[in-house]
């Protein structure tokens, strides 16, 4: 269909519906990120900052830092049986997608195990944990959005070697608007 066809067709009322479209198209409202320069980023499998956050081992891939504070995302490798307990974001919804092995989740009342290629959506204010299981180490790339909870890790990292302090853990947790339940 050619243009003239096209609009023909629309009439008045529908290329009217159409311009404060194209408004907000040319004045760039759209553009979550016009107030900063955000810069492209490509990582490789083998790149990222490398945290152990009591025992969850994380490369984080992508910051807040990179993304305007909009997502970060990380990829843990970690051993069965190593798990987080359910607990509850206050501040992020995050995204679990498994790369390998095998993940049981548990989202508000449901709980699965997840392979290779699934996925788990928890919201923010909704109770989920993660455990390993089966007999290999598995891998789960993990988005939290919006970013900052990278800031959490970051201090978790700095935890000294050895089983965790549960009271700190939580201590520091809270401070991000994690709670454990």
């Amino acid at each position: 269909m050619n243009r003239k066809t096209f609009l023909t067709q629309i009439g008045g009322a529908g290329l009217l519906t159409m311009l404060p479209l194209s408004s907000m198209i040319a004045s760039n409202k759209f553009d979550h990120n016009s107030d900063k320069d955000i810069n492209e980023k490509i990582v490789l499998n083998k790149e990222g900052k490398i945290l152990n956050v009591i025992g969850d081992i994380q490369t984080h891939k992508l910051l807040g830092s990179d993304t305007n504070n909009q997502i970060v995302e990380w990829v843990n490798e970690v051993e069965p049986g190593t798990g987080i307990p359910p607990h509850i974001h206050t501040r992020e919804d995050e995204i679990f997608r498994v790369i390998k092995g095998q993940v049981e989740i548990m989202v508000g009342n449901k709980t699965v195990i997840l392979n290779e290629g699934d996925m788990a959506y928890a919201p923010k204010n909704i109770v989920h944990s993660w455990k390993i299981v089966g007999d290999k180490k598995a891998s789960m790339c993990t988005s939290a959005f919006p970013a900052g909870i990278e800031i959490m890790f970051n201090e978790l990292n700095e935890l000294p070697e050895g089983p965790p302090n549960f009271e700190i853990v939580a201590k520091i947790c809270a401070k991000y608007g994690i709670r454990f339940v």
